[in-house]
């Protein structure tokens, strides 16, 4: 698949291949569904915590008498039935990491490139460079590509000036190279790296493994 290279100020300056077995293969909706699961279920804490009644900071003493009240029996005033009491069955901390083998997390990342890549939403650039952290540089070359949603500008390295020219633009994140993941890919309508990222990326999922 060809693509047009592309510089800063929108203009075109060449072409290059995208990879077949990257950016076209057919899509495995199922597995980017699982790679997204997992992303997200790895994020979570499990840090939530619920008292039982043996941890309710209540008086252990009977509430009243067994016999003559006229009400049921009852022995103490941390059971679960009682405003104040413990907790029954609730949540305590856990771990909700879910493991996936490696071949089928970059199955979901060449699937995810590949629909970008359909929807001609991959956006290559010769280089990407600020003289200053400018916000105002990187909304000019924004529009300059006709990005007229949100984008992923993925780098090949760490870049200053990049970065902070972006972090204020709501919808636009930068990213490393090798921290491509389903779950970005999807929730941007675009994706944008130069040259020396995408050989980083094809150097990343085009070796076999």
């Amino acid at each position: 698949m060809q693509v047009v290279v592309r510089n800063m100020a929108g203009e075109r300056v060449g072409e290059v291949v995208l990879r077949d077995d990257i950016f076209g293969i057919e899509p495995n909706i199922p597995v980017m569904h699982q790679a997204l699961v997992r992303q997200l279920a790895n994020r979570r804490l499990g840090t939530h915590d619920t008292k039982t009644r043996g941890e309710v900071n209540r008086t252990k003493a009977k509430w009243y008498r067994q016999k003559g009240t006229g009400r049921a029996r009852h022995g103490s005033r941390n059971a679960p039935i009682f405003v104040g009491g413990g907790i029954a069955h609730g949540p305590h901390p856990r771990s909700y990491v879910q493991k996936m083998p490696r071949k089928m997390r970059r199955l979901a990342l060449r699937s995810a490139l590949s629909v970008k890549a359909a929807a001609e939403r991959i956006i290559v650039l010769d280089k990407l460079e600020l003289e200053t952290p400018k916000t105002r540089a990187m909304v000019d070359t924004l529009k300059n590509l006709n990005v007229d949603g949100s984008a992923v500008i993925l780098l090949a390295g760490h870049n200053p000036n990049v970065e902070l020219a972006a972090r204020n633009l709501p919808g636009v994140l930068t990213l490393q190279a090798g921290y491509l993941n389903v779950r970005d890919l999807l929730r941007h309508d675009y994706l944008i790296m130069p040259t020396d990222a995408l050989a980083t990326i094809e150097q990343w999922l085009g070796r076999e493994v």
